[in-house]
């Protein structure tokens, strides 16, 4: 998400817009920056790293002082009661839902079981506290269409982008006879790394020269490093900078970007940027991103992924790497940015489906 809230604040700016970002972080704090103040409000670590705000009426009371007139945020959990503020005070409130509940709790978990009663009554009462809630693919769709219809909130689709000029198709040197495979993102359960790292080790298992490269760091690096045994796979941590990460992906000859609970995937689209394909799960958001001639998907275990790598693979390397950088060409930000602003000034019909 990250990346998603820089690229919209630098089109929201450059539309004119009055930008205040607020963020959770170790203190409370406050920063000028060329695309607007961003306000960091005191919030405890929670699980994997990250940040959560618990009290609310931190959020509220600077937006109190801001005055907006339409609000943007995609936590679901501890922030609704600032959805009910805007609904008070006549500002708009727009959500923008960057994953499946249940999905993201059994894949932290391990349990397919998770309370679905639990996050049915969760996304029912979201529904009913936003003006329009905003997913990026038909899979994060699913999540909210029947309790949004039955509540009157309009759900819109608006697909994510990539950024095309700084992820290019680069090439960098020949592989030396080996397949180069690579997967960048955080390495923590609900991203799946376990997967792409399985999938190497079934490929190698069955004889496939290759390398996989892993750009990323996250709690499960360790866990991760044993899962590879001798297989050839090696762990980068992260990358400082995504002009060096796009000359990594364009370097591949194949991306794994395999996690089947994905709403979006702009590690799919960045791949697909660099020509270079990519292999994913059958469901999830990330599979809706590609097609035949610049991916394959299949069932979300190791053989099934090997089996996907090895068809992908028999495609003509120039016509799968023209085809991918053609792919990701849909998906620049500019038309992401017009449909968030649509919706932020009520205008539904300025949105599209893709």
């Amino acid at each position: 998400m990250r990346t998603a809230i820089e690229q919209l604040g630098r089109g929201y700016v450059a539309a004119g817009a009055e930008r205040l970002l607020v963020i959770p972080g170790p203190v409370d704090a406050i920063r000028t920056t060329e695309l607007g103040d961003v306000v960091q409000v005191r919030a405890p670590r929670v699980g994997g790293g990250y940040r959560l705000i618990v009290e609310p009426w931190r959020v509220t009371d600077v937006l109190e002082r801001f005055g907006p007139t339409s609000v943007e945020w995609s936590d679901k959990l501890t922030l609704l009661p600032v959805a009910w503020w805007a609904r008070r005070n006549g500002v708009r409130s727009v959500l923008l839902s960057h994953e499946r509940m249940g999905d993201m709790f059994a894949m932290r978990t391990g349990l397919e079981t998770t309370s679905k009663v639990s996050i049915g009554l969760l996304n029912r009462l979201i529904v009913r506290s936003f003006d329009t809630v905003v997913v990026t693919s038909s899979y994060a769709e699913g999540e909210f269409r029947a309790v949004a219809d039955a509540a009157g909130c309009p759900v819109a689709r608006v697909p994510l982008g990539v950024d095309l000029s700084t992820f290019q198709p680069v090439r960098t040197g020949a592989s030396g006879g080996e397949l180069r495979l690579v997967h960048a993102g955080r390495l923590s359960r609900e991203k799946s790394p376990h997967l792409a790292v399985a999938t190497a080790v079934e490929l190698h298992r069955r004889g496939v020269p290759l390398r996989l490269d892993v750009y990323g760091e996250g709690p499960h690096r360790d866990e991760l490093e044993e899962l590879a045994g001798d297989a050839p796979v090696h762990f980068h941590g992260y990358v400082d900078g995504r002009a060096a990460l796009g000359e990594r992906l364009a370097a591949a000859d194949i991306a794994l970007s395999v996690c089947p609970g994905e709403t979006f995937g702009l590690a799919v689209l960045e791949a697909l940027a660099c020509g270079t394909p990519v292999v994913t799960a059958d469901r999830g958001g990330a599979r809706e991103l590609v097609d035949a001639s610049c991916g394959a998907w299949g069932p979300a275990d190791p053989a099934s992924l090997a089996d996907a790598v090895l068809r992908l693979l028999a495609l003509p390397e120039a016509s799968r790497r023209t085809a991918a950088r053609r792919r990701a060409e849909r998906y620049g930000w500019d038309r992401t940015v017009a449909r968030m602003l649509a919706l932020h000034a009520g205008d539904r019909a300025g949105v599209l489906s893709a």
